[in-house]
């Protein structure tokens, strides 16, 4: 099977998201060769309609079918025989699945004297997500895109496949990397009494490196599961610091809530200038507040095989170099580190090293260790208190 794998300079990420334009009609991606007109109930009511068209890609794909039946996970969590702990990992566990993903983001609130609303943010995907380790008390869940791009005579195109961001939930953590700003991650211990039922999200880059950690708790009733996490700073993802530099860091909070189709993942945040140090500027340290909501909605009869075969032959590696930020974590409280060195983004250089014929298992390892430790500090750092 022919199947195109995006690195280099073709890489389309958006911080974890394809920056394309969402197609989506009723229940099916239109193939066509004009864009369709994208829509954005939620919005500026009073500001000129052009200036506030989504921002995104052009792209279309094929059509899709949505799961019309109540997943097995939903109904599962539906059981009254289950722990609060059995629960709790049946509703992460039903995050895994073929899904057809959206994400829109927009700002809802200037605090800037001077603010005038930028343009709001849409795009869209097909991803799969992978359970990686199912133990009682961890959560491994790794998320690959495979897509087809339609051309104007309404072919498509070899499928393209991305290793997506990985999440994994931690019960009743003792510990987390706390993201401070600008690349700067510090260990901060967790209270025992405080941290009892909580479960500990952290979500990794494309190339495994870290990129933020939350904790909260999950809460079920009736017909209803969600997780919602504490506030944290989080990085600035690439449809941000790809078109802005005014503001250094996320600072917000999300709620993960599983639905019988799939699940939704809704984001309030606050954009937060840091001065050298990581401390809020102390003029204006807040620029809005953003908004936004990404949906997994399941789907049936997509072909992933492409990405079945990417993950099966190049999973070993990968565990590897999730071993590596797994030490890094247990013998640093507190590391930087940058995405590119000499014009090579990381995650440029590990794709490339993914696929590579390793004859053991020591020579994978010494190659990430020697690669990543390039774009990796500890000690002595400039941290917020």
């Amino acid at each position: 099977m022919r199947y195109q794998i995006i690195k280099m300079s073709a890489l389309l990420l958006v911080s974890g998201l394809l920056a394309v334009q969402s197609l989506w009609a009723e229940d099916t991606l239109t193939v066509s060769d004009k864009p369709t007109p994208r829509q954005y109930t939620y919005s500026w009511m009073f500001s000129d309609a052009e200036e506030m068209k989504p921002r995104g890609g052009t792209t279309a794909g094929p059509n899709v079918v949505l799961d019309q039946q109540v997943s097995a996970g939903f109904q599962r969590l539906q059981s009254t025989e289950f722990t609060r702990l059995d629960r709790d990992r049946q509703a992460i566990l039903s995050m895994a699945g073929a899904y057809r993903t959206s994400f829109d983001f927009i700002e809802t609130v200037g605090f800037t004297p001077e603010y005038e609303p930028p343009a709001p943010y849409q795009s869209w995907g097909t991803e799969r997500v992978y359970v990686v380790a199912n133990e009682l008390e961890f959560i491994s869940l790794q998320h690959i895109i495979v897509m087809h791009f339609a051309a104007e005579d309404g072919t498509l195109s070899a499928p393209m496949v991305v290793k997506h961001w990985r999440q994994d939930w931690q019960y009743q953590d003792t510990a987390m990397h706390a993201f401070q700003g600008q690349g700067v991650f510090k260990r901060q211990a967790l209270d025992a009494t405080a941290a009892a039922g909580t479960w500990t999200q952290t979500v990794y880059q494309v190339d495994d490196s870290p990129r933020y950690e939350a904790i909260g708790r999950w809460t079920h009733t009736s017909g209803v599961s969600f997780w919602q996490s504490d506030d944290r700073r989080r990085p600035l993802p690439r449809r941000e610091f790809s078109v802005r530099d005014d503001y250094q860091t996320l600072f917000g909070s999300h709620r993960i809530t599983i639905t019988p189709h799939g699940w939704t993942q809704e984001e309030d945040a606050l954009k937060l200038v840091l001065d050298d140090r990581n401390h809020p500027r102390a003029e204006q340290p807040y620029l809005a507040r953003e908004a936004g909501l990404s949906r997994y909605d399941r789907i049936v009869g997509y072909d992933f095989s492409a990405g079945d075969d990417y993950w099966r032959n190049t999973g070993p590696f990968w565990s590897r170099v999730r071993d590596y930020w797994t030490a890094l974590y247990r013998n640093e409280s507190t590391f930087y580190f940058v995405k590119s060195v000499e014009g090579v983004p990381l995650y440029m250089a590990l794709f490339d090293m993914a696929e590579e014929p390793f004859e053991t298992v020591e020579q994978t390892d010494a190659a990430i260790r020697d690669t990543v430790s390039r774009y990796v500090t500890v000690g002595g750092l400039a941290v917020t208190d």
